[in-house]
């Protein structure tokens, strides 16, 4: 993982089966527990502007960045809540693997948006709840329709998950207190587990674009030679923000100036 300080669904028809492979449920969301122990964090305060504008500012420091944080869990956190009452996922057997996975994401990443509003409201005030404008996302298909304008509950998963992860990896050197530079490193390490697991999955069931799936190389650096060969991408925030308001409401789109 490249994650580094000095880095610059149509429902299943009868007989079908998207279960690809068993997944271990016990040793997956064990993972969980790697963020569950730091929300005694303090951050340094951090006076807000409560002037209202159109796209809403993450801030500066620190804090700018777990904010920016804080809004990318929150926009999982909704994306899988409405997985969780889409007609795919309620069509899937309980217990089977990919019921299984979807329910462990779920609670992943609210445990992140917890573990992160908490670090803030600590000695800050965290950017607001956000709302979020799911429209070109069918929670009825497993995958995406060929042809159809919305993606399908697992190709909008993998998006998510992957932009997750680039969008850590590319943060991370805005940080300059070490602790909350570890916190992160917690966080992405299993938004890249969850990445993995959904490429796994689209991969076995022919998804080709995916290339050599959780090692495809639309999100490893296939270089030889650059100082990131062989690790994931990265985006900063301005290559990230357009890409996430794309899925914000109106008054809930952000920007983030200090972040560059």
């Amino acid at each position: 993982m490249s994650f580094s300080r000095s880095a610059g669904a149509s429902a299943p028809t009868p007989g079908s089966s998207p279960l690809l492979a068993p997944i271990k449920r016990r040793s997956f969301i064990k993972y969980a527990g790697a963020t569950a122990g730091a929300t005694a964090l303090t951050l340094a305060s951090c006076k807000k502007d409560d002037t209202t504008t159109a796209l809403l500012d993450v801030g500066s420091g620190d804090v700018g960045v777990l904010n920016y944080a804080y809004a990318l869990e929150q926009l999982e956190s909704a994306f899988y809540t409405q997985v969780l009452a889409g007609a795919y996922f309620t069509s899937l057997a309980v217990g089977s693997a990919e019921y299984q996975l979807l329910s462990d994401l779920a609670l992943h990443e609210k445990i992140h948006v917890d573990l992160l509003r908490t670090a803030l409201t600590a000695n800050s005030t965290p950017i607001k709840a956000l709302s979020f404008d799911f429209s070109t996302i069918s929670f009825s298909d497993r995958t995406t329709v060929t042809g159809a304008d919305k993606m399908g509950v697992l190709n909008a998963a993998q998006m998510f998950e992957d932009l997750g992860v680039a969008a850590y990896n590319g943060a991370a050197r805005f940080f300059s207190n070490v602790d909350y530079l570890g916190l992160a490193g917690k966080i992405v390490s299993v938004e890249a587990r969850h990445a993995a697991l959904l490429r796994d999955i689209l991969v076995a069931g022919g998804a080709s674009s995916l290339g050599n799936g959780f090692v495809g190389a639309d999100v490893i650096d296939s270089s030889t030679t650059s100082a990131t060969a062989r690790m994931e991408k990265s985006l900063l925030p301005a290559a990230v923000l357009p890409k996430v308001n794309a899925y914000l409401a109106t008054g809930s789109q952000l920007t983030a100036p200090s972040l560059v």
